[in-house]
């Protein structure tokens, strides 16, 4: 059974479902949101038409803005390359290295099908709904860096239990 979670941001609400099939990052994830490292975390890179993206620490501070999207645990999570990036996906962001692992914190979601990343990151999961929530939040006006200038945040994520 795929794991299930509510992500509670401050534009509204996003179920998702996590794969079965990319243990290591659902596994990653599952710990995360245990240890409530997502609350507070805004949104820190926001393309319409592209993905939305969050999951660094660093953006919960604004004087560090100029950092946002360079902050994360110490550690990456092997590449688990299944699955498309299709609308609606959860995929790992990462830095550029040559096995693609993954950031241990970082992930956006595909506003779009986004088929061209196909082979270069682990999408783990997919939006089961919210999907309205999603292109309202890649709608906001943003900086030349693709950062909200209006903070745009994951308030928490909760499990979702049947």
């Amino acid at each position: 059974m795929a794991e299930k979670f509510i992500i509670k941001t401050s534009m509204g609400d996003i179920a998702i479902s996590l794969y079965d099939d990319t243990p290591q990052h659902r596994d990653n994830f599952v710990k995360l949101v245990e240890e409530k490292y997502y609350d507070g975390i805004r949104f820190h890179r926001v393309i319409k038409d592209f993905m939305i993206q969050s999951g660094d620490p660093l953006s919960r501070h604004d004087d560090k803005r100029m950092m946002h999207g360079t902050g994360g645990p110490e550690y990456r999570v092997p590449a688990e390359i299944k699955h498309s990036n299709k609308k609606g996906t959860l995929a790992a962001a990462r830095d550029n290295n040559p096995q693609k692992a993954s950031s241990g914190s970082q992930f956006y979601i595909n506003q779009a099908n986004n088929n061209f990343l196909d082979g270069e990151y682990t999408v783990f999961g997919i939006v089961e709904s919210g999907l309205d929530v999603v292109d309202a939040i890649a709608a906001v006006e943003t900086d030349m860096r693709d950062n909200p200038v209006k903070a745009v945040t994951i308030e928490t994520i909760t499990p979702v239990t049947d």
